[in-house]
């Protein structure tokens, strides 16, 4: 119920037949309820309507079937029903994710629209682009890290590299013969192979595409020889037999691929590429609002039907609290901020 008609409400009950001295104190009623809602007394009949309290908007920067977009109906689904709300996706691709986050960013700052991200535009892109529409550090709060997805070192089954060992040989060797397959300049997919190649010694030709499906293509095609692409994308063709797994860009193995060394095992130590998702909010969301999200978000995350979604497209569910979100990217810009000035790659 909003001030005005409780104030009006009293003033019609000072009508013409009253008494003056009625009158008086009815219109005094009015003035000291008046006072009391502008100095923001307790008044529970003039509360604001609890948070939230219409359906939400959770924007996706990415196409649908992109693991961005499987996160946010999955866990989306689960957060509304805890909020009493629904939370309606909404696909906003385009520049590398730019558009998306950045409408995350600039959306009404009361909390009905937030939205999920990953590495790129909410750490990489600072150094990939000369200029965002958005400061991913003060235009952008974290809610939660949602999942982490290891990437899968891929080749051809008929390549006749058997294992990860042969595959770190045969590129020693033959430094610059070989293509690899990414999901766009500057993405994980690319910077963990740049990574292991300078950690061993050697060279190949990144090839970019812009998505998982397209690089999948070119490894069957032969276009390029090897890869480091997302579980979602890669384990159906190798339980088809098309491609073989060789190894996780972890520094431990992933639980939901036990059988897949990682590369500290063959001795390339440091290689932490993880294709994570994670939930955001606008800055300027208040704080109570961004802890209701946030609150929801986590919780949904440790509902096991939930969790069981997510693990059967080889998503790890993490749900961490918003500094350690916060904490988490910082590092991430810390481990490929350099890597990314030494290959000086850039985007447009």
């Amino acid at each position: 119920m909003s001030r005005r008609p409780i104030v009006a409400s009293v003033h019609h009950l000072a009508s013409a037949r009253e008494p003056a001295a009625r009158r008086r104190t009815v219109l005094t009623l009015g003035a000291s309820l008046m006072a009391m809602a502008l100095s923001g007394a307790a008044l529970p009949v003039l509360a604001a309507d609890a948070f939230p309290s219409q359906p939400l908007k959770l924007v996706v920067p990415f196409g649908p079937g992109s693991s961005p977009d499987q996160v946010a109906r999955i866990v989306g689904e689960k957060a509304g029903a805890l909020l009493g709300q629904t939370i309606v996706v909404e696909n906003k691709p385009g520049a590398s994710g730019n558009i998306g986050t950045n409408a995350i960013a600039t959306a009404k700052p009361d909390g009905y629209t937030f939205g999920v991200s990953i590495t790129g535009p909410l750490v990489n892109n600072t150094l990939l682009f000369d200029k965002l529409p958005y400061d991913p550090v003060k235009d952008l709060s974290p809610l939660t890290l949602a999942v982490h997805q290891p990437n899968v070192l891929v080749v051809r089954s008929d390549s006749g590299i058997a294992n990860i060992a042969q595959l770190l040989e045969m590129l020693k060797k033959q430094p610059g013969k070989s293509n690899f397959p990414s999901t766009g300049a500057g993405t994980v997919s690319h910077l963990s192979v740049e990574l292991m190649l300078q950690q061993i010694g050697s060279s190949a030709t990144h090839v970019p595409y812009p998505s998982s499906p397209a690089a999948l293509t070119s490894l069957v095609a032969g276009d390029t020889q090897f890869g480091a692409l997302p579980p979602v994308a890669v384990m159906p063709m190798v339980k088809e037999g098309r491609l073989k797994a060789l190894a996780v860009t972890s520094s431990r193995r992933s639980a939901l691929l036990p059988d897949i060394p990682t590369l500290a095992e063959v001795g390339v130590p440091g290689i932490e590429g993880s294709a994570w998702i994670g939930f955001v909010v606008g800055s300027k969301v208040p704080a109570a609002i961004q802890k209701t999200l946030s609150d929801a978000l986590i919780a949904a995350l440790q509902d096991p039907t939930v969790r069981s979604r997510l693990q059967a497209v080889y998503m790890d569910p993490v749900g961490e609290s918003p500094a350690a979100f916060r904490s988490y990217m910082d590092d991430e810009l810390k481990r490929w901020g350099p890597l990314i000035k030494k290959l000086n790659l850039k985007s447009e």
